[in-house]
């Protein structure tokens, strides 16, 4: 009877918060909010637009959003530049591909497999580890930049992959992200899971992982976003080995004649990353919800 009356007073509860918004007020809030993704939009739609204005349109004050004398001719001189380099294209693609698949892989393997313990067992530590690792979000790139510089010089990895990759698979953001996500996976289950004869990793691979689907592909698009975007910085010097971001953002310092080039460029840097988060944008929002992370 208990259970009853505790549902029916919920059901009030909702009933009088129902009541209390009303139909205007639903509307203003519609269209607070639709200004608000509109006015979001504004920066992808003129990435877009450029990309295909001539240079006479890209010039003019106040910027537009439509395009009278729509045309490829940027696309074009961006690919005539590229012919020009001693190394091919497919060379930087290959590189950036690299960095990013192993770097997004090793970001979510590393980081699930080190939330595992920290959210599911209690040790001499754990909490002091829990506590550095929301301290360490504190820090930006641009702080470490000069530790993780001298930490791979002294692991002779410099002008190598690994220069990249190994400070991106060291971030803590992975392992908040699917800590506080598995912290929510049922104890039962797992006690269940060992009482089958699982195995840990089992356990891991079979229970929690997916379990903790939202968590992990909301990482994995994290992590591929930055690596996609990196340039390398000072970690590689040789040609062969740069990413293709790195390339682009050359050809887009080439000066007012190629601003139509470096519009072009922004849209092809940008089409992987948004198509990546259109396709799972419900699992990250998920993720966002119930990880203690607002956007």
């Amino acid at each position: 009877m208990k259970i009853f009356k505790f549902i029916s007073h919920k059901l009030k509860q909702r009933k009088l918060k129902r009541r209390n918004r009303s139909l205007g007020g639903d509307i203003v809030l519609i269209v607070v909010l639709g200004l608000f993704g509109l006015f979001s939009l504004f920066p992808l739609v003129y990435t877009i637009v450029s990309a295909f204005k001539p240079l006479s349109e890209i010039f003019i004050f106040p910027p537009r959003l439509t395009v009278d004398n729509p045309t490829l001719d940027n696309f074009f001189d961006l690919g005539t530049i590229i012919e020009d380099f001693t190394v091919p294209l497919s060379r930087y693609l290959f590189n950036t591909l690299v960095i990013t698949g192993v770097g997004t892989f090793g970001t979510v393997f590393l980081g699930s497999m080190a939330a595992y313990p920290l959210a599911k067992y209690e040790f001499p530590g754990s909490k002091f580890m829990s506590n550095l690792i929301v301290y360490a979000l504190m820090f930006s790139t641009s702080v470490t930049a000069i530790p993780n510089y001298l930490i791979m010089s002294g692991l002779h990895m410099i002008d190598t992959y690994w220069a990249v990759i190994l400070p991106a698979v060291g971030g803590t953001l992975g392992l908040y992200l699917m800590k506080n996500f598995m912290v929510q996976v049922p104890d039962d289950m797992l006690e269940a899971a060992k009482i089958d004869g699982a195995s840990e990793f089992g356990i891991y691979f079979k229970v929690v992982m997916p379990l903790c689907k939202p968590a992990w592909i909301t990482l994995v698009i994290l992590s591929f976003q930055q690596m996609w975007g990196t340039t390398g910085g000072v970690f590689i010097y040789s040609e062969e080995l740069k990413p293709l971001s790195y390339v682009l953002s050359q050809l887009a310092s080439g000066g007012i004649s190629r601003t139509g080039v470096t519009s072009a460029v922004s849209l092809i840097m940008i089409i992987v990353p948004i198509t990546v988060f259109v396709i799972s944008q419900s699992n990250v929002i998920e993720t966002m919800a119930t990880s203690g992370i607002k956007g």
